[in-house]
């Protein structure tokens, strides 16, 4: 099968390298770096480098867009912009693993549709465009990919009504909130839990739920009502 064009992968990126040794470097995997000596520097310097810009992006972004956010959800949103899934889906909106260069052991073994590979070589394409035109241009390529994400999950971080209810409830420190599992029914494979939200061992919320964690976040929203919030 013929190998894809670098000139294919640039039209994909929306961005044509000045110089292209950076573009080679962060299509570089260690493994092929090693097979083949004449290979020059993989992509692991880049990634390092990618990885902190686009912390950055996507922390600035969120402090400057999402005013109501507090620091906890913040957090939150740029842990789920930046993890491994997030780049790994990136990558292959790409087809990135069709231009990596990788050792005959790792294209055998199924490499190039590795996520932690694929998430990898994103970052080290971050870098390497930072450093062939700067920021802003690493910027507007992390947020072509970054937006359309943030748009889908930006209304969860206001669903995580146990956050808000701790975010309350902490500006009193000498309250004390906890959750109680008070019931559990049904089959393994259909548990339905019912849970209790107590401050003070006073019940101020109950929800039910196919999780612990569902059933939790149920019983915070219904104390969150009854609050007035």
């Amino acid at each position: 099968m013929q190998k894809p064009s670098r000139k294919a992968l640039e039209d994909k990126l929306q961005y044509h390298f000045k110089n292209q040794q950076y573009l080679t470097t962060a299509l570089t995997h260690s493994s092929y770096a090693n097979e083949v000596k004449s290979a020059g520097h993989s992509n692991e310097r880049l990634e390092f480098l990618g990885d902190s810009i686009l912390s950055v992006v996507v922390a600035d972004y969120l402090f400057k867009n999402c005013p109501n956010l507090p620091e906890g959800e913040l957090t939150k949103n740029r842990a789920a912009l930046v993890c491994e899934k997030s780049l790994c889906g990136f990558s292959r909106q790409l087809d990135l693993g069709e231009y990596l260069l990788l050792s005959r052991g790792e294209q055998n073994s199924g490499g190039r549709m590795r996520p932690s590979i694929l998430a990898d070589a994103f970052e080290a394409l971050i870098a390497a465009i930072y450093l062939d035109s700067g920021l802003e241009e690493a910027r507007r390529f992390i947020l072509r990919f970054v937006l359309p994400v943030l748009q889908t999950a930006k209304p969860k971080a206001f669903k995580d009504y146990k956050t808000s209810l701790q975010e309350i409830i902490q500006q009193n420190p000498e309250e004390q909130l906890e959750y109680v599992l008070i019931g559990e029914s049904g089959p393994d494979h259909d548990k339905h839990f019912t849970v209790e939200v107590r401050l003070n061992s006073n019940v101020i919320g109950k929800g039910g739920g196919r999780s612990k964690k569902e059933a939790e976040q149920q019983a915070a929203r219904e104390a969150l009502e009854l609050m007035g919030y």
